[in-house]
């Protein structure tokens, strides 16, 4: 007889058929309900707790998958889903992670109903095509102002811990702050709107900052805390003694060259002090360390220091004052440093942060955060970071379309009624597509306090009769209405990379029908 032949590892496992795909379309499912409650304004929050006993609290998608270390390799590409929806436009995580496990659900029926699985997809690649196509029928002939802006920010961060007081406040020092760092001709560095919070107010406190806030204290405590119209400057060389590149002994045989090496040592230290102070710099950013001999000349001098600051940071301090990157303090020419009205110092608590303002570049700004506890201010700074991101996305990628699942009521019915005109078994996919669709909606009436089913019912007929309509957020419960004058506006990017990275994520799951595990 033949000897058999192993060509897996010992102890590796296979499965295959439809055991694979059943397996691998649970782990997705399971993985999209987990954040479908989160959704909308509505929506709950989860409560995480690592193997350290640390705790996030927060209602992003993305942080949710992320903290729950999915290690099933289908439903990591559902993190993988809201990461890239993060990523690419900021905001609708959990849009894009509740359709894909959708769209799972309605696949999964079809395979039941003897559909192969590339008819599905081939149909679930059409539904996507008309899909977009309906997103671009939804876009709103507006001019995107600052009110309308301020309405997309804020629609951005509502439910997500910012609270309905301060959700307005926020908007508008969002708004302002993409406005100060954007050029106009589409191109805009994400680095230079920067967030910096802490505890010890509450979130109605956030300022804006035009300028950068640097988590650092000066280096030397006889330094001015706060210094006016000041010349910048950013180095990134170690202001100590020089060391050679080769270990070296010198052999001292009297006091006076004692005296005399003491002297050069410190004439070299004092040398980076005055060296500064002639050239008229009154602050100095350092990316390395600065010795306590250094320190105490440049606090002679009247020059306040910061030393071991992060590269972001120096880059952000360059940018907003002009200022030029230094890997030397010889030399140097006023062309080289940079402008601010004031860099001055706070505490706030045991900490103390550093507020260069004003910088005469004007090309970086900071949203300078408050909340109660680390928690409020840790879920604050996920959504203003989601807010930041829509409305550049509203700006550079496409115009606005409406909230409150309106859009997708719109989809939906597009999709539906192109369905009619495909021939064969992808009808059947095109049509599950605009039913895995129309759970957005659903889940955000549920989520709102209305049944879903006749809330469902209601959007489709007044999306028949006014053209939009969307679940708008009332008192304890929910009613249909049109998000556009409730002030409920999504970007279109959002929308169509919800759509595009669901549907490639639930395809490629579909199409797996063999799974090799190693050992």
């Amino acid at each position: 007889m033949q000897q058999p032949l192993y060509i897996l590892a010992g102890g590796s496992s296979r499965t295959g058929g439809r055991a694979a795909t059943d397996s691998n379309i649970r782990a997705g499912k399971a993985v999209a309900s987990a954040v479908r409650t989160t959704l909308g304004p509505r929506g709950m929050d989860k409560m995480l707790v690592d193997s350290s006993g640390d705790v996030v609290i927060t209602n992003d998608g993305a942080t949710i998958l992320q903290e729950m270390d999915i290690e099933h390799p289908a439903a990591q590409m559902i993190v993988e889903v809201a990461q890239t929806q993060q990523k690419e436009v900021g905001d609708g995580t959990t849009t894009a992670a509740v359709l894909t496990g959708e769209l799972l659900v309605h696949a999964e029926d079809l395979l039941e109903r003897d559909l192969h699985p590339t008819v599905v997809v081939e149909g679930y690649t059409e539904a996507a095509r008309l899909a977009q196509e309906a997103i671009d029928e939804q876009l709103l002939a507006v001019e995107l102002d600052d009110e309308l802006l301020e309405q997309v920010a804020e629609s951005s961060m509502t439910g997500k811990g910012t609270g309905d007081v301060t959700a307005d406040v926020l908007a508008e020092h969002v708004v302002r702050a993409v406005r100060m760092v954007h050029e106009g001709n589409g191109t805009f560095d994400r680095d230079d709107v920067r967030i910096a919070a802490r505890t010890g107010s509450s979130s109605s406190a956030t300022e804006l900052v035009e300028g950068v806030v640097v988590d650092k204290d000066r280096v030397n405590d006889g330094m001015p805390a706060r210094v006016e119209d000041a010349t910048v400057a950013v180095v990134d060389v170690k202001l100590d003694v020089r060391k050679g590149e080769f270990d070296t002994e010198y052999n001292i045989t009297s006091i006076d060259q004692l005296d005399a090496a003491i002297r050069a040592e410190d004439d070299e230290l004092r040398g980076y002090a005055k060296t500064l102070a002639d050239a008229g710099v009154d602050v100095v950013f350092c990316t390395k360390s600065i010795s306590d001999r250094v320190a105490n000349h440049l606090a002679d001098e009247g020059i306040l220091a910061f030393e071991s600051v992060k590269n972001a940071d120096a880059r952000a301090v360059a940018r907003a004052t002009g200022a030029k990157r230094l890997g030397s303090v010889t030399d140097l020419d006023s062309a080289d440093f940079g402008r601010a009205d004031a860099v001055s110092t706070r505490r706030f608590g045991d900490d103390e942060l550093t507020f260069v303002e004003g910088g005469a570049a004007a090309k970086a700004v900071t949203l300078f955060l408050r909340g109660g506890t680390d928690h409020v201010v840790d879920e604050l700074e996920r959504a203003v970071n989601d807010a930041v991101d829509v409305v550049v996305a509203a700006i550079d990628a496409g115009g606005v379309v409406p909230g409150a699942g309106a859009t997708e009521i719109a989809i939906a019915d597009h999709v539906r009624s192109a369905a009619a005109g495909i021939e064969g078994r992808k009808q059947l996919a095109v049509e599950a597509y605009a039913d895995a669709v129309e759970a957005l909606p659903r889940t955000l009436a549920e989520n709102t306090g209305m049944d879903p089913i006749d809330a469902l019912v209601d959007l489709r007929a007044r999306y028949e009769s006014d053209g939009v309509a969307g679940i708008i957020s009332s008192g304890r419960t929910g009613e249909i209405g049109d998000p556009v004058e409730h002030g409920i506006i999504d970007p279109a990017a959002v929308k169509r990379e919800a759509v595009d990275s669901a549907t490639e994520a639930a395809t490629m799951i579909v199409r797996i029908d063999d799974v090799i595990a190693a050992k």
